[in-house]
């Protein structure tokens, strides 16, 4: 299995950043939208198939099956190609950091990504996933409320604070070392274990929570607007926190930093007429015709 180094990764992000800055609004927002449409996907399919799952006789299984479940959004973001701003914000912050990337861009990026992603969210919450019924039975919306009422309610500000530094701290990690593999089998392994992992730790992603929870309000539970605009504030701040500081502050200190700012990067082959730097399609001169995938 082929794999960058973290240095060759370094490299790599920067110009997957610098390739995201330069995207056209109109392509932020619906590679965003659809980036929240597949994390929206997996955590339907989430809570498909932990529902039912009673904590006693299976202990804390569920939850690990839950982040197993969902980690198929990430994928499908990363080898399809999307926009998911909790991701992509680390990489274009770190272009900037190394001049490739203004930093009125980087407010743009985050901008266009996160109201497409609000709108994929909300989409696949209303439509695929109550209004055709797959969260509306007994189980089903059972364990929905359960997901959001601890997420909405009972979470504390300061620990949906925290749990969305740790979350983003593994997203990142996870769209980081999936940029290190050259196929995609490598990719989805890179993918898999850190969404896993956060999922069955409880933590808070903001996209994610895009879903579960508006989702869950229009199922008919008790969590309200209210408690779902706070979360989703809450737990934004914190994934901010977690890509810029624990990603792109510290992979800039490591191995960034050291590289020449105007050099390009060694290139490889083109794939499909599209140059690329390091595996990742490179930054085009007119913005309309920059890859909206450029690997989340």
């Amino acid at each position: 299995m082929a794999v960058l180094t973290p240095p060759e990764i370094a490299v790599a992000a920067v110009d997957a950043g610098a390739a995201k800055a330069e995207t056209s609004r109109g392509r932020l927002l619906v590679g965003g939208g659809l980036a929240g449409a597949f994390i929206a996907f997996g955590g339907l399919m989430a809570v498909a198939v932990t529902s039912g799952l009673d904590p006693k006789t299976w202990g804390t299984a569920p939850q690990f099956l839950t982040g197993a479940a969902f980690s198929v959004g990430l994928m499908l973001v990363v080898i399809a190609g999307a926009e998911l701003v909790t991701g992509g914000i680390a990489l274009v912050a770190l272009a900037a950091l190394k001049g490739r990337a203004s930093w009125p861009s980087v407010g743009k990026y985050l901008l266009w990504t996160t109201l497409g992603a609000l709108g994929g969210s909300l989409l696949v919450a209303y439509f695929f996933g109550v209004k055709s019924g797959v969260l509306t039975g007994p189980l089903q919306a059972e364990r929905l409320d359960q997901i959001a009422t601890l997420k909405a309610i009972k979470e504390t500000d300061w620990q949906i604070f925290l749990r969305g530094v740790g979350c983003n701290w593994l997203v990142c990690l996870a769209v980081w070392m999936a940029m290190g593999a050259k196929d995609v089998g490598g990719k989805i392994l890179a993918i898999f274990f850190p969404i896993a992992a956060f999922v069955a730790m409880g933590f808070d992603h903001v996209v994610a929570n895009m879903f579960f929870l508006p989702a869950a309000h229009f199922a008919g539970s008790a969590v309200g607007w209210d408690d779902i605009l706070r979360n989703l504030a809450l737990a934004g701040l914190g994934n901010l926190v977690g890509a810029l500081v624990f990603v792109t502050g510290a992979y800039w200190f490591l191995y960034a930093r050291f590289q020449p700012s105007a050099t390009p990067s060694v290139a490889v082959p083109e794939a499909d007429g599209v140059p690329e730097a390091n595996g990742v399609p490179t930054a085009s001169p007119d913005p309309d015709l920059v890859p909206a995938g450029a690997r989340s």
